[in-house]
């Protein structure tokens, strides 16, 4: 499966790397992470997708990545991106993600479930990933690491791919 988008008329099946063509994803795993990866796009003049940590849906869940991802976006307002929620198999976590209004969930559940799923975040119009996507970066390793090396570790990436 891929990327369930909504549009005007309902959603779309996009394959799984439609996703990070034009927008590398970047896994975050704190404020910090969030700040240097929108930093770095802005500067490059690139989008980026921060893309959450496996089941954070689960563990943190979507008040906590919606916050965050804000926060981000206060600090760095001129960065083109999106989210994604990691949500694993959990369609109430999907669900919850939605009504939080986490503008992408990735849902990894049964094709039945999802599909339900999918109906629900069209509704809401909210992209909905049935894969997780392969991500560009995860900054996990640089957890504690100073901004401007996680600024220059984003940077590097985006730099070494190519904008479609």
């Amino acid at each position: 499966m891929g990327l369930l988008q909504p549009d005007g008329r309902g959603r779309r099946l996009f394959r799984r790397d439609a996703l990070t063509a034009e927008a590398p994803l970047i896994v975050i795993h704190s404020l910090a992470h969030a700040v240097a990866a929108l930093s770095a796009a802005a500067e490059a003049g690139r989008p980026v997708t921060l893309l959450s940590a496996p089941d954070a849906g689960i563990s943190a869940g979507p008040g906590w990545f919606g916050a965050l991802v804000a926060a981000a976006r206060a600090a760095v307002p001129s960065a083109r991106n999106a989210m994604l929620l990691d949500c694993g198999d959990d369609a109430g976590a999907a669900q919850a993600a939605i009504r939080a209004g986490i503008e992408g969930v990735v849902f990894t559940g049964r094709p039945d479930v999802a599909e339900r799923v999918a109906d629900i975040a069209a509704q809401a119009r909210v992209t909905l990933v049935t894969a997780r996507p392969v991500p560009a970066l995860d900054l996990a390793a640089e957890f504690f690491a100073a901004p401007e090396f996680l600024r220059r570790r984003v940077a590097d990436v985006l730099a070494s791919r190519q904008a479609v």
